[in-house]
């Protein structure tokens, strides 16, 4: 008899045995695929890893009776098909763009699965807790505003600026922060870093003009550190272990695009203070 594959748990341990799902009175396949298709695009949008993804969406499916499934998940799509060779045989195909880090999201989708998995979920309530879920948000906007410029003053300070400059790089990540808030809406993909690289560095020139004694560049490396996309090249780094490498290569592309238009709001935020501002800088 084939020895079954240990599968890594979302929801428990490594030393911890893996409860084995209840199936739960067959649904209509079409509804329980569009479910699991929903709960995949809800953790991928939040940055979850590719594996959480693809094995939630396998648990919910056999949940509700679908045992004949395959899903195959990418960082910015998800491919899944159920009964596959029969008459009845469904497929899904979903575009996901990348987005930003939501935990609490991720927590609450996993928590829909568990509870699915346990049989303590309907198909008409998953599909209500996974609507509630799409809902959260990571933070309130106060709480996100002042923690990134509490981060902008305290790396502003970890590469040798004194309090003024952490100081002064407080409130430019406070304006960056505000201005990533008003470009949500209006502009996508790598125009809010570019940007929002150009208002910081011309808010860190202003503060140098007026208060000489603070130091131009600490002022911009602590504003701009929370543009750089860490989350991005970890995820990379991460996925290339987990033996998904077109995933890897998706999220290091992102990263490293991320990083260029950084550089470029920064020079010409710098071309644009010698300009205005003749010898100051």
């Amino acid at each position: 008899m084939e020895k079954r594959r240990n599968v890594r748990p979302l929801w428990h341990h490594d030393d911890e045995p893996r409860p084995q799902p209840v199936v739960q009175a067959h649904e209509e396949p079409r509804r329980v695929l569009a479910l699991a298709g929903h709960a995949g695009t809800l953790l991928l949008q939040s940055g979850a890893e590719i594996f959480r993804v693809q094995e939630t969406m396998t648990h919910l499916l056999c949940a509700f009776g679908v045992t004949s499934s395959n899903v195959y998940v990418i960082s910015n799509g998800i491919f899944a098909t159920v009964n596959e060779g029969e008459k009845d045989s469904l497929s899904l195909v979903r575009h996901v763009p990348l987005g930003s880090v939501n935990l609490s999201r991720i927590d609450r989708v996993n928590q829909v699965s568990r509870s699915v998995c346990e049989g303590k979920l309907s198909l008409d309530e998953a599909e209500a807790e996974l609507c509630a879920a799409q809902s959260l948000t990571p933070e309130r906007p106060l709480t996100h505003i002042f923690a990134c410029g509490l981060g902008a003053a305290g790396f502003c300070c970890l590469f040798g600026g004194s309090l003024a400059d952490g100081l002064a790089a407080f409130i430019s990540g406070i304006a960056l922060q505000i201005a990533l808030f008003a470009m949500q809406r209006r502009s996508r993909g790598f125009m809010p870093y570019i940007l929002g690289s150009v208002l910081v560095t011309l808010l860190s020139g202003a503060s140098a003009a007026i208060f000489p004694w603070l130091d131009f560049n600490r002022i911009v490396i602590g504003s701009i550190i929370p543009l750089v996309p860490g989350v991005s090249f970890t995820t990379s780094i991460r996925e290339f272990f987990n033996g998904d490498y077109l995933s890897g290569v998706i999220h290091m592309i992102a990263a490293i695009l991320t990083a260029v238009c950084i550089a470029l709001g920064v020079c010409g935020g710098i071309l644009a203070l010698r300009w205005i501002g003749g010898g100051l800088l």
